[in-house]
């Protein structure tokens, strides 16, 4: 389908077509297409349709939130190809209570400030690090985690509609988590000063994501088996130098991913949208199946350590919010070049789509990959 209002020669069906093929082994094809892996966030619709709020990130109403929904769907089918957001009202009566999450278990508590969610903790001195690492290793997770009523609401809800709680596969750490908990300077000191309580903290990180997975496994039904695959999103690993992070973090990730991915077919994924490429040599000691680095974190230096990673983009995300073109040309270009010569690029953005991305920009990029994405 070749949309006539535009004249930029984008042949919409032929580039799905050839985009499910790019995506052939985990984007490492036959090493003549290049992969489109931007999928737009509920909150660039605001911009697209001329809609007045406050901030795009605050909760709106649902019956409205849902009829934008499909407007920016509908526009988005016409200029892309593809209905971008969900469609399906979200379902109160479907929801489970809220669990307790990791940066509660270390002493945390997560707030809702100006729009966004943080990790918020008190002053912690060495001392009072030792006594959350000792509740941390001897408490009992599941009553920690499970809020009162909890076996009502799940049985309930499972009878009502089919829904099992999600399983427990991903956090935001290890680095991130214990610059929350602990302050980021504070964690340089410690690992500096302190090495044996730091390399306590480093082992009660892995001691909850294990128990807490435990917790939610036995609450949904999943097995590791039937969900293998962990993810790290760890934006604050950027700040340990190598020696740092393969004392604190390095173990965090291996221990991990050898007990959720076993198996090479098994996802082992990292994100961190920061310059942390010093860290790679550190990194490829993983194997890690899935990448999404820094904008200035580039294909050919990540494939140096990382040869059977899936490159989930490098462009930077103010280049796509802005609409620079001429940025977006010369960034989508590259990652082209580099998808056809080294295989496993998804084109995405170094890090979230965040709201001003347009869906013009978007087909703009499309044509780019149909152009210089296909051998």
């Amino acid at each position: 389908m070749v949309n006539r209002d535009f004249n930029d020669g984008l042949d919409l069906d032929e580039f799905w077509r050839d985009d499910t093929a790019a995506r052939a082994n985990n984007c490492f094809n036959d090493g003549t297409k290049v992969a489109l892996g931007i999928r737009m966030p509920v909150e660039c619709i605001y911009d697209e349709l001329g809609i007045r709020v406050n901030h795009p990130w605050e909760k709106q109403d649902p019956q409205d939130m849902h009829k934008w929904i499909v407007e920016y769907n509908d526009k988005a089918e016409r200029m892309v190809g593809m209905r971008m957001l969900n469609e399906e009202p979200q379902n109160a009566d479907a929801a489970f209570p809220e669990v307790k999450r990791i940066g509660e278990v270390f002493g945390g508590r997560y707030i809702w400030y100006d729009n966004s969610e943080w990790l918020d903790k008190g002053p912690m001195n060495y001392g009072e690090l030792e006594a959350v690492l000792d509740r941390v290793e001897t408490m009992d997770y599941g009553s920690f985690m499970l809020p009162a009523g909890w076996e009502a609401d799940k049985k309930r809800i499972y009878e009502k509609y089919g829904v099992r709680p999600q399983p427990f596969r991903a956090i935001r750490g290890p680095v991130t988590l214990a610059c929350s908990v602990l302050g980021s300077e504070e964690l340089i000191y410690l690992i500096n000063d302190e090495p044996e309580l730091a390399r306590r903290f480093s082992n009660a990180i892995t001691h909850a994501i294990l128990n807490m997975a435990k917790v939610m496994d036995d609450e949904s039904g999943a097995t590791l088996g039937s969900v293998p695959g962990f993810t790290f999103l760890d934006d604050n690993c950027c700040l340990l130098n190598p020696e740092m992070y393969e004392f604190f973090g390095y173990p965090i990730l291996r221990d991990v991913f050898e007990h959720f991915s076993p198996l090479p077919e098994h996802s082992r994924y990292q994100h961190s949208d920061s310059d942390m490429g010093h860290l790679l040599p550190i990194l490829g000691k993983l194997k890690l199946s899935g990448v999404n680095f820094g904008p200035n974190v580039l294909t050919p230096e990540i494939r140096r350590y990382l040869p059977k990673a899936r490159v989930d983009g490098c462009i930077a995300p103010f280049s796509f919010s802005r609409n620079n073109l001429a940025e977006l040309e010369t960034q989508v270009v590259r990652d082209c070049k580099d998808g056809l010569e080294y295989g496993g690029v998804n084109i995405s953005t170094a890090g979230s789509i965040n709201y001003g991305s347009s869906l013009s920009s978007l087909r703009f990029i499309m044509s780019l990959i149909q152009r210089h994405g296909r051998k």
